[in-house]
């Protein structure tokens, strides 16, 4: 493929981790962007070592300074900036009446600002190069799910974001999908699972007995699905959410 680089924010763990990985060996350049620098740059630093091309930067999506700068050098040193996976995102769960406002601002914050600022600061390269791909990672929990009312409200925010700028970018060649993951094995779901108190493998084998694929997901499943929006072969596709859920809904 023509030298292309991709902007993965979340980029140092599970599914974002995978999704760069992935995009590396698709024959992206891959930006590896993610709170923890540290993390990033040893996910980055293993793409290379398996014959990638990676940076590992670290970044807070929610910071308009800090994304900017992120996108600047990933364009500097990796020559553009053609996909853009916003990936990144936290967990603050309670039940309404527990949550705190800073619970509920923590979480707009990463998915939904953080977003927006991305793919304000990516488009501007996008368009100048005549085009490029926006793929955003949703949820399954955007339909609704108990003690999750910040991080619901955020996902279903996400679709929004991604119709929209889909009408707004396409006259450019931009298009924009997201991605709905359903029970992913990560660190975040094994987190959940001792809040609950319970083990991650006794959380993997209740979910898998309620999905219609009797399995839960892992990160390359998602990882995949990303990789064809990001790719020529979704040429015609924009504006969608694809849930990838193994046939589950909450």
């Amino acid at each position: 493929m023509t030298h292309k680089t991709a902007f993965v924010t979340g980029g140092a763990r599970g599914i974002g981790a995978a999704t760069a990985a992935k995009l590396a060996a698709d024959g992206f350049a891959v930006a590896v962007v993610d709170l923890d620098a540290d993390a990033a740059v040893a996910t980055a630093e293993k793409i290379n070592a398996d014959g990638g091309t990676a940076i590992g930067l670290g970044c807070d999506v929610a910071d308009e300074a800090q994304v900017n700068a992120a996108v600047a050098r990933t364009v500097a040193e990796l020559g553009s900036l053609d996909v853009l996976v916003n990936n990144a995102g936290v967990l603050r769960d309670n039940l309404l009446f527990k949550m705190s406002v800073d619970d509920w601002d923590t979480v707009m914050a990463v998915h939904l600002r953080g977003a927006f600022l991305c793919s304000k600061a990516a488009q501007k390269h996008m368009v100048d190069n005549g085009g490029g791909a926006i793929v955003n990672t949703s949820s399954v929990s955007a339909l609704g799910n108990r003690g999750q009312a910040n991080y619901a409200a955020a996902k279903a925010g996400i679709q929004g974001l991604t119709r929209t700028l889909a009408m707004e970018l396409g006259p450019f060649g931009i298009r924009v999908n997201a991605v709905a993951p359903g029970f992913i094995v990560t660190e975040m779901t094994a987190a959940t699972a001792e809040r609950m108190g319970i083990t991650s493998e006794v959380m993997q084998a209740k979910t898998a007995e309620i999905t219609p694929l009797r399995r839960v997901g892992q990160p390359a499943d998602i990882a995949n699905v990303v990789a064809f929006l990001a790719s020529d072969n979704a040429g015609f596709v924009t504006g969608q959410t694809v849930y990838v859920d193994g046939g589950r809904r909450l």
